[in-house]
C-alpha cells in the first residue's frame, strides 16, 4: 500500500495552510494498492517530537474500502457523509488538528491502515482506543511523513 499528498511529498514540509499558522485544514492524501479483504481503513497522524510525548492530531476509522482517499478539508464531524468516523486528537477535539510545533522542526505521520472489518467503535475515541480495536485486523499499513516548523 502507499500513502500520498499533492501536497507535499514524503519527507517534505507541510504547506503552512495545514497548519495553526494559517486556516488548519487536514490535507488531501490518497493511497493505492490495499489488499484484498480490506474491509476499511484507519488513519492516525501523530508527532513524535512533541516535547510532553507524541501528539496526535487526527483519528478518523471506518473509512469504506471502497474510498481511495480523504479530500481536502475534512470537516470536524462526529461521522462523515462516507460513514467514517472520527476520534478526538490531543488539543482534544474531534478530527484534524493540524501542526502547531512550540519550537523547531517536527515530523508528522500520517499512518493508514487496511483492516478485514469495520470497528464498532463510538465518535471521539482516543488514538489508544483505535490501536486496541485495529489489533489483530490489520491487513497492511503505509506512512506519509511530512514535516513543519513555524515561522515567527
Amino acid at each position: 500500500m502507499k500513502l500520498t499528498s499533492w501536497v507535499f511529498e514524503d519527507g517534505g514540509m507541510i504547506p503552512s495552510k495545514y497548519t495553526c499558522d494559517d486556516i488548519n485544514v487536514s490535507p488531501p492524501l490518497r493511497w493505492e494498492a490495499a489488499p484484498a479483504g480490506s474491509k476499511s481503513f484507519a488513519l492516525i497522524c501523530d508527532d513524535p517530537d512533541a516535547p510532553v510525548g507524541t501528539w496526535v492530531h487526527w483519528v478518523i476509522f471506518n473509512i469504506p474500502s471502497h474510498v481511495p482517499e480523504l479530500p481536502e478539508n475534512i470537516p470536524p464531524d462526529k461521522t462523515l457523509k462516507n460513514g467514517a468516523v472520527q476520534g478526538k486528537n490531543d488539543f482534544r477535539k474531534l478530527g484534524y488538528g493540524g501542526p502547531c510545533p512550540p519550537g523547531g522542526t517536527h515530523r508528522y505521520y500520517f499512518k493508514l491502515y487496511a483492516l478485514d472489518m469495520e470497528l464498532n467503535l463510538p465518535s471521539g475515541i482516543l488514538k489508544v482506543d483505535l490501536l486496541g480495536a485495529m489489533r489483530n485486523h490489520i491487513l497492511a499499513e503505509c506512512q506519509l511523513m511530512g514535516k513543519y516548523k513555524r515561522v515567527r
